[in-house]
């Protein structure tokens, strides 16, 4: 069994035939997933999914790219929302200078507030981190120097140096379907560096569609791809990547009930 420890099941076409998303990720031996709130203002989308299905779970947060869309996030926020039974995780938040949807300075604000809440819940923060390396460790650093907080790079793109520090930190890194692209030479060579027992895998669905099924719309049952990929990257047989994987999940997100 696997998990998808980040999807955005509430994007794409999935809400068209989410019985059949689900069942085809069963079938992928899919047993869990995480849902990971983008918007606010899509919070209760979210979690009415996690809520519906027994192996789904929930985040509460606001992507960067919404910083402006969702200016002045309160940690207080946060936390009250992830009081909730079937929230297990604080964002997806952090910075994003690539499309620079948002000013760097409410990005920066916002990703302070989720770090804030989850040092208060001991809930994992999921950080997204693009184009803004030295920013985002810098401020992840200070931030530490706060209190600690259990936090996993998602969908990692960023350099050998940064994966060093994160580990460092006692961070987890989570590979997406990007790493099977064959331009993604860099990141293959950068996983050989991440230790079996800090290493998840996600889907980020709808987006970033593993081979073979790159340029369709990415759905949780694709994350199999993922991991056989790896399995073969890294030499590992696809039964032990499978199962430390998936513990790496339940120890990080120890809000989870694992089936």
């Amino acid at each position: 069994m696997i998990v998808d420890s980040h999807c955005h099941l509430n994007y794409g076409t999935m809400m068209e035939d989410m019985d059949g998303v689900m069942l085809r990720a069963k079938d992928a031996g899919v047993e869990t997933m995480l849902a990971i709130n983008a918007r606010l203002s899509e919070f209760d989308d979210v979690l009415a999914l996690a809520e519906h299905y027994d192996h789904v779970y929930a985040t509460i947060g606001s992507h960067p790219h919404e910083a402006e869309k969702e200016p002045g996030v309160q940690a207080s926020q946060l936390i009250e929302k992830a009081q909730h039974k079937k929230v297990i995780g604080i964002g997806e938040s952090g910075l994003d200078f690539f499309y620079e949807y948002a000013p760097r300075d409410l990005q920066e604000e916002n990703f302070r507030a989720h770090i804030e809440a989850s040092r208060a819940t001991g809930l994992p923060l999921i950080v997204h981190a693009r184009d803004a390396d030295e920013e985002c460790m810098a401020i992840m650093r200070d931030e530490m120097g706060k209190g600690a907080y259990p936090a996993v790079i998602h969908c990692f793109t960023a350099s050998r140096s940064f994966a060093e520090a994160s580990l460092e930190l006692g961070f987890y890194i989570s590979i997406s379907g990007i790493v099977t692209f064959n331009n993604a030479k860099d990141l293959q060579e950068i996983t050989r560096i991440i230790p079996l027992d800090r290493l998840l895998i996600e889907t980020d669905a709808p987006y970033l569609s593993p081979v073979p099924k790159r340029g369709k719309p990415n759905e949780p049952s694709y994350v199999k791809f993922t991991a056989e990929f790896l399995s073969k990257h890294l030499d590992i047989p696809y039964e032990e990547l499978a199962k430390a994987t998936t513990d790496n999940f339940y120890r990080l997100f120890s809000k989870a009930v694992r089936p």
